[in-house]
Formats: C-alpha cells, structure tokens, sequence
C-alpha cells in the first residue's frame, strides 16, 4: 500500500514566532513529497483554516494548545480553542470536535510546553497519541524519553517537524495509509512509520527573530507593503 508523507506538527506566520507565508509551505510540500501538512499554530486554528481554503487537499486543520500543564496537539479541528484551560477541558473541547488528540514534545527539557510524567499519566487514556520525535528536540534523549513512555502506556505515537522556517518542513513525518478524516487518521497512526530527522540547533534563531520582528511591528508594515 502507498502510504503518504505527513507532516504532523508545522507553523505559519499565524503563529507568532513564525513568518512562513501559506504559499511558501504549499510550494515546498510539493518540492519536497510532503502529502498531507497538519497546521498547527500556537493557540489558534484560523491560519489553518484559512490555508486549507488554498489547498484543501494538502491541509490538515490543526492547533497547538497550550493548557495549564502543557502544549496539547489536535487535528482535523472546526474552530480554535483558546490557550490557558486545563488539559482535561482542551481534551473535552476537542472531542466536541471530533478532533484527533496527540501531545507535543512531551519530555523536552527546554520547552515551555513540555509536561511532566505524572501528568500524562492524568491524561493518557483520554488522548489518541503522543508526539514521539520533534525535530526540534535538540537533545536526542527528550524525544527517546516519549518513545520510552509511549511504548510502556500502548500509546499510538505520531512524529513531526515543528517547522517555524522554510528548511524545517519534512524534516520529521509520520508516514501513513491514506485517510480523509479524523477517524481514519486515529486508525492510521496505529500502523504508522516515521521519517526522523533533526533540525540543526540554529533553527530556534529563527523563531526568536521573528518574535523580535512582530514585537518591532516590522514583519506586518512588510506583509502591507510600509
């Protein structure tokens, strides 16, 4: 069976320390052999949504929510979800939804939004999955750790790029069969397998200036043409 090339965790410009526009990412899926691309901004989905009327083929409408323990990753979402509420009541908004539920990075040590053990514990047997690889993870163990624990709690793991700059996207994806929807997705990442590859360090640079960028007002005097 031909399974497709998905990237599981990606951000726009909708996001704040990203300046990747829509255009830019569908040009370097179809460079790069990236089937599906799950869009998933910091707490919000309206770039995603927007993007999927563009390329309603290639996008996943995603979000990456960060709640009071941790950043929690959704899929095939109808609206946002607002940041700042326990990771049980994301959990419960989302399956309103009908979303897809996996968590992000969940052992990295230099993330804001990384969990602790006993937390996921809370929330494992109401989430489909758990972010086994970042690529952004710049300690190998982080992202061993996820696997470690996915293995030892039978958790569906999924893997993605975190990409913030053009050279970040497909650089780690989940590959898996065809699907249209949230449920064939749930069932897919059963059976996945996973490009790993990761970012150099020097990525994260990128994400700092454009935080400095949008604080400045630079990056949207330039979207306007000031």
């Amino acid at each position: 069976m031909t399974l497709w090339n998905v990237d599981l965790h990606s951000h726009t410009k909708w996001s704040k320390d990203c300046l990747t526009e829509f255009a830019e990412i569908i040009g370097i899926c179809q460079k790069r052999g990236i089937d599906r691309i799950a869009i998933t901004d910091h707490n919000t989905a309206e770039g995603a949504l927007a993007m999927q009327k563009i390329a309603p083929e290639l996008v996943i409408v995603g979000e990456e929510i960060m709640t009071t323990q941790g950043e929690i990753l959704a899929y095939y979402m109808r609206e946002s979800i607002p940041a700042g509420l326990s990771p049980m009541a994301t959990i419960q908004r989302l399956r309103d939804q009908g979303a897809v539920i996996s968590v992000a990075h969940p052992f990295d040590r230099l993330r804001k939004g990384a969990w602790r053990e006993e937390e996921l514990l809370q929330i494992m047997n109401h989430i489909d999955a758990i972010e086994i690889y970042n690529a952004r993870c710049i300690f190998p163990s982080d992202n061993h750790q996820a696997l470690k624990f996915a293995q030892e709690h039978g958790l569906c793991g999924t893997v993605g790029s975190d990409a913030h700059t053009r050279i970040e996207y497909g650089r780690a994806m989940t590959r898996l069969r065809p699907f249209q929807n949230a449920e064939e997705l749930r069932a897919a990442i059963r059976e996945a397998e996973y490009v790993k590859r990761l970012s150099f360090p020097h990525v994260h640079i990128g994400s700092s200036v454009a935080k400095r960028l949008r604080k400045w007002g630079l990056r949207e005097r330039m979207w306007e043409g000031g």
